[in-house]
């Protein structure tokens, strides 16, 4: 059940549907959620116990035959706060049971092969929650926005990846897109910000001031991509990411529900539970009197 503070799942006020329009999207709002930074954050800390019980009940599950994992998509422009979602999400749960992922840059081998290629090698296997901080969709949002691609593949590559995202559900991974979008305002100040502290050197790059002047590009890019790939099978769900509490609060929500829907529930025994008892009741006794 959606926590304290929502009027609905954010899986039903953030899906993208027919008709959706990222033009008219408010990156500061916080839509669904009644309450401010203050209450967003007492929510996340409510759902991160809640968070942690799910996953160790996939981890158990897949620890013993089964076949389930959720995969978490992250996409944005630089800044949008993917890492903060990996960070302070997924820092909530056992990290042995979690997967991440970036998909940069293909390296020489990954570029002789078709480009889910090494997509599909990084799902997550059973009892896994994977995350792809990027993922598949960089080769249809900074491939075609830097033309990095000959020609005008970009039809093909939505058909090509619905259909790898049907067959990636039908073998029991639960696919959970998220868009995280920030205006073009709120970037500014956080690569300001990254200037400005030593720490965050290492995350600035030159490159993320030219890539802001192919704004329009993207943004039109990333509407292609929801119109043709929120389906069914795995849906997008576009998070107004300027207020980052309420983007790692909906996230969290979103990751929650989607396992709740799952009705896990902890393994049962796989041995005698009355034989193992009395060992237990034997080896005490043994340890008393030696």
């Amino acid at each position: 059940m959606t926590g304290p503070g929502w009027r609905a799942r954010p899986s039903e006020i953030l899906q993208v549907r027919e008709g959706f329009d990222l033009g008219g999207l408010d990156t500061a709002a916080t839509p669904g959620f009644d309450g401010g930074k203050a209450e967003g954050e007492a929510a996340m800390a409510r759902l991160g116990a809640r968070l942690s019980d799910l996953q160790e009940m996939l981890f158990a599950e897949g620890r013993s035959g089964g076949t389930r994992s959720v995969l978490l998509v992250l996409q944005g422009m630089d800044t949008s706060g993917k890492g903060g979602i990996s960070r302070h999400v997924l820092g909530m749960v056992d990290p042995q049971g979690v997967t991440v992922r970036s998909f940069g840059a293909p390296t020489a081998e990954e570029l002789r092969h078709h480009y889910l290629w090494r997509v599909r090698r990084a799902l997550p296997r059973p009892g896994h929650i994977g995350v792809f901080d990027r993922s598949h969709y960089e080769d249809v949002l900074i491939a075609r926005v830097e033309r990095l691609v000959e020609g005008d593949p970009w039809e093909r590559r939505y058909a090509e990846i619905n259909r790898f995202e049907r067959h990636t559900a039908a073998a029991g991974i639960t696919v959970v897109k998220c868009a995280l979008m920030i205006s073009p305002d709120e970037q500014l100040a956080r690569l300001a910000s990254r200037l400005e502290r030593p720490e965050k050197f290492w995350k600035y790059h030159p490159s993320d001031l030219d890539a802001r002047e192919r704004w329009d590009d993207y943004m039109h890019a990333y509407q292609d991509v929801f119109d043709a790939t929120s389906t069914p099978a795995a849906p997008w769900h576009v998070v107004p990411a300027d207020r980052k509490w309420y983007a790692r609060l909906a996230v969290t929500q979103l990751l929650v529900d989607t396992l709740e829907d799952l009705n896990l529930a902890w393994p049962p025994a796989s041995f005698d539970l009355d034989v193992e008892r009395a060992r237990l009741r034997a080896a005490a006794e043994s340890s008393l009197t030696a």
